[in-house]
């Protein structure tokens, strides 16, 4: 029996959520491990029944760095209280010195992407990026401080081992089709009267709170293209934020995207749904007809996974990770290229072979993630990390 410390403090938006949300059912099935996990009392009070799991609740403190000097003490307490064995520190960043063997889950693409670091500063978001640069610095040292990094898909490990020069152990994230398709409740009557049932209107979906990375102004500018070619079949693009102030975890300005839905004319073609409860989005991909993403930086891209299981066909930026996680599942273009974007979203509004092909593909894709077979790997690379001890003391770096 193993007794396994999750941290999962910083788990507050995007796939930081995902993953708790998933893996915590999968470890309390389990006979061989006994599980802690720390987490926001927000994210406690959505667990019910769950057996097998002690949870601790802290307040969750901060941002990214403080939250990491905060923890060292409050951790390393916990971990000597409940006699744990290994610690899975969820957040990007380590526990230094740590009284036990520890795997620290890296999945945080800004810290190694070039592409952001050049978008802040064009953006003149120079505290931003001076607080990543921070930050990043943290996370490399993290990975020192552990005794196995874990990343999300083998595309971020290879940029993490580039990175760091020490080998980081690629683990897919999962995805739980009973848990993403078991609640029966429909999406809201406000969320259902927003899609509207403009019939043969073009329905194009991307799912994500707004930032910088996910680059959701190539998206914008890519939608007069399609609604000039397509007319005067309408197009709809719905987005699961609201690009208003003080409506987004994190920092990023949502300005210049409001900006710019105004300057293309595209008030009534952006549809600003806000958060749709993980439980009923499949409701949402269900009543979509394409999934698009131009994410310029990425770990792993769930709700590509979550599209594909919906039988939609996926549009995304070339990059390893979407290459990774879709195959032949999607169209790709360009990150950085609207008109490329265009033209395979056309492109496949023109073709219904086109559609079906990727339907049955990103079906076929999607049942090869699987939350089960990623709770397997990690708690078996958690005993092989035990049974293997420690050669040399913590490290002191």
């Amino acid at each position: 029996m193993i007794r396994l410390f999750v941290n999962a403090l910083a788990a507050s938006a995007g796939g930081g959520l995902t993953y708790v949300r998933n893996v915590i059912p999968h470890l309390a099935r389990r006979e061989d491990s006994q599980t802690v996990v720390l987490l926001s009392q927000p994210l406690r009070d959505e667990f019910f029944n769950i057996g097998n799991v002690t949870f601790i609740t802290r307040e969750t403190p901060g941002n990214g760095v403080s939250r990491m000097w905060k923890e060292q003490r409050l951790i390393r307490d916990l971990i000597t209280e409940n006699n744990s064995d290994i610690l899975l520190s969820a957040g990007n960043f380590a526990l230094r010195k740590c009284p036990i063997p520890q795997i620290v889950l890296s999945r945080n693409s800004l810290y190694t992407s070039r592409d952001f670091f050049h978008d802040l500063l064009a953006r003149r978001e120079y505290r931003m990026w001076l607080d990543t640069k921070f930050k990043g610095v943290l996370a490399k040292k993290s990975i020192d401080w552990a005794d196995r990094c874990v990343a999300p898909s083998q595309a971020f490990a290879d940029e993490l081992e580039e990175w760091t020069r020490v080998p980081v152990t690629g683990i897919h994230h999962g995805f739980d089709r009973e848990m993403f398709f078991g609640d029966a409740i429909p999406l809201s009557p406000h969320t259902q009267e927003q899609i509207g049932l403009e019939t043969g209107a073009l329905r194009l979906l991307f799912v994500s709170h707004y930032n910088y990375f996910r680059n959701f102004e190539t998206l914008l500018r890519a939608l007069p293209l399609v609604k000039k070619r397509l007319a005067p079949r309408k197009v709809r693009l719905f987005l699961t934020t609201k690009l208003r102030a003080n409506e987004n975890p994190g920092l990023y300005r949502t300005g210049s995207a409001a900006a710019l839905i105004t300057k293309l004319g595209l008030k009534n073609d952006v549809v600003e749904l806000g958060a749709i409860p993980y439980r009923r989005l499949h409701r949402l991909y269900q009543v979509c007809n394409f999934y698009v993403s131009a994410a310029y930086a990425e770990t792993f891209a769930h709700p590509m996974v979550e599209a594909m299981a919906c039988g939609l066909p996926v549009v995304a930026s070339d990059i390893p990770v979407h290459r990774e996680i879709c195959g032949d599942a999607a169209l790709y273009f360009g990150r950085f290229d609207p008109v490329a974007l265009a033209e395979q979203i056309i492109r496949l509004a023109g073709s219904t072979s086109a559609v079906e092909t990727l339907s049955a593909a990103g079906l076929r894709r999607s049942h090869e993630f699987s939350w089960s077979k990623h709770v397997d790997e990690i708690v078996t690379l958690a005993h092989r990390v035990l049974s293997q001890g420690r050669s040399t003391p913590p490290k002191l770096s």
